[in-house]
């Protein structure tokens, strides 16, 4: 069994596909107990039985459909014109919209990817410094992921057997707190450089609003019926999914049907991938329950903490170092099963625990040698890996500092939750 466990390690290491591992580690547990195999495949067609699980696809097509647009464009323009005329507005444009586009997009890389090669030039244009430039757009292409619609929230709240219409609500101040964090910091440390990118200008106010008129009501009408619980989740993505079809293929015409195949195919293999491992990590949790691993590690844990702060404090680190190793897909699916009882022992409440743990591995896109954003930043301004992390590294701090607050101000997450 320890000779199993260390090649499972050693082939993950290697690369081997995530959902190949856990389906192995699965089926050796149940052999070593006599469980029958079945149970594997029986977990993997549970996950049709759960509607929420609609809300994935559907928001993934349409972020890819926003991507493949010039959408991002427009977005920077209308940013631009409302705040740019601020000091430092133009650092302020590019957090409002990298958050704005993760959280509909689901992907932090494409953001960077999408947004980058627009607000990259611009402010090395507008006077900033080339580091700040560079840790300012790589560390906002992860911001956005606590704001609804977002996918890790979708498939936590799916794990996790959590209201997702509370995780959305619960997801809203620590959000802002995180830009707002950021936002202080990108105008303080450029206070010796505070011309504003433009003079504010109605017509130019006017002009983006028309350009985007088409996109403007896609968060009010989404996020509206969401928060305010007109919509059920699959509901505000089947709505979103059309709206963003509707405004992108057929009005603006900047997408032409004969791409619409390419486009779902890259969507869904995605999807595909995400909905792969959310199976045979079901059938691992499976297993790992009926092994009683749960209640080992919570006799563990009340050995080393005596109370829910220092429990959070142990969390916070152990979910530091798992962000920088692993992608937050396959740490909800892997760790949230693990983690839920234990919190549940020391009183911590499930949808503050989503947050926390959302927000932690957020800061794993940013975090040295593996997060995943430096590497694309490398990769799209063609920089070196080292000069990337020296340039995240100050907002990672900042962001690191939001987490702490979010962690021990329970407040934050559960002010809008219902019941709480």
């Amino acid at each position: 069994m320890i000779a199993v466990s260390l090649l499972l390690v050693v082939l993950a290491v290697l690369g081997a596909p995530l959902f190949a591992i856990i389906a192995t580690s699965a089926m050796v547990g149940f052999k070593s107990n006599d469980t029958e195999l079945m149970t594997i495949a029986l977990e993997l067609l549970s996950i049709s039985q759960m509607p929420v699980l609609t809300a994935i696809p559907l928001f993934t097509f349409a972020g890819y459909l926003l991507s493949e647009s010039k959408a991002p464009g427009r977005l920077v323009r209308l940013t631009s014109a409302m705040f740019g005329w601020m000091p430092g507005g133009l650092a302020l444009v590019c957090l409002a919209a990298c958050a704005f586009f993760t959280a509909f997009t689901g992907a932090s890389g494409v953001t960077i990817i999408a947004l980058g090669a627009i607000l990259y030039p611009a402010l090395k244009q507008d006077g900033y410094s080339d580091r700040f430039n560079l840790g300012l757009v790589t560390s906002s292409g992860s911001l956005g992921l606590l704001f609804a619609p977002s996918l890790p929230i979708i498939l936590y709240g799916v794990v996790a057997k959590v209201s997702i219409d509370d995780l959305f609500r619960a997801g809203i101040l620590p959000g802002l707190l995180m830009l707002m964090m950021l936002g202080g910091y990108s105008i303080w440390v450029n206070r010796a450089n505070r011309k504003p990118l433009s003079t504010f200008s109605w017509r130019e106010v006017g002009a983006a609003l028309r350009e985007a008129i088409w996109e403007l009501p896609l968060p009010f009408v989404v996020l509206g019926g969401i928060y305010s619980g007109f919509f059920a989740v699959s509901e505000a993505a089947a709505i979103t999914a059309l709206y963003v079809f509707i405004a992108e293929v057929l009005i603006y015409r900047e997408i032409a049907l004969r791409d619409l195949p390419r486009i779902i195919r890259e969507s869904m293999v995605l999807v595909g991938g995400i909905l792969m491992i959310l199976g045979v990590s079901l059938a691992s949790t499976y297993y790992m329950i009926d092994a009683e691993v749960p209640q080992r590690l919570l006799g563990l844990v009340a050995e080393l903490v005596s109370s829910p702060t220092s429990f959070l404090i142990l969390l916070l680190l152990f979910l530091l170092v798992l962000g920088a190793i692993l992608d937050i897909f396959s740490a909800i699916v892997l760790v949230v099963p693990l983690i839920l009882p234990i919190a549940a022992g020391f009183g911590v409440n499930e949808v503050h625990l989503g947050i926390v743990f959302l927000a932690a591995m957020q800061l794993g896109y940013l975090t040295p040698p593996v997060g995943l954003n430096l590497f694309i930043a490398s990769y799209r301004f063609n920089k070196p890996i080292m000069h990337v992390y020296s340039a995240t590294f100050p907002f990672l701090i900042i962001l690191m500092l939001s987490v702490i607050l979010i962690t021990f101000l329970p407040e934050l997450s559960l002010l809008f939750v219902s019941g709480d």
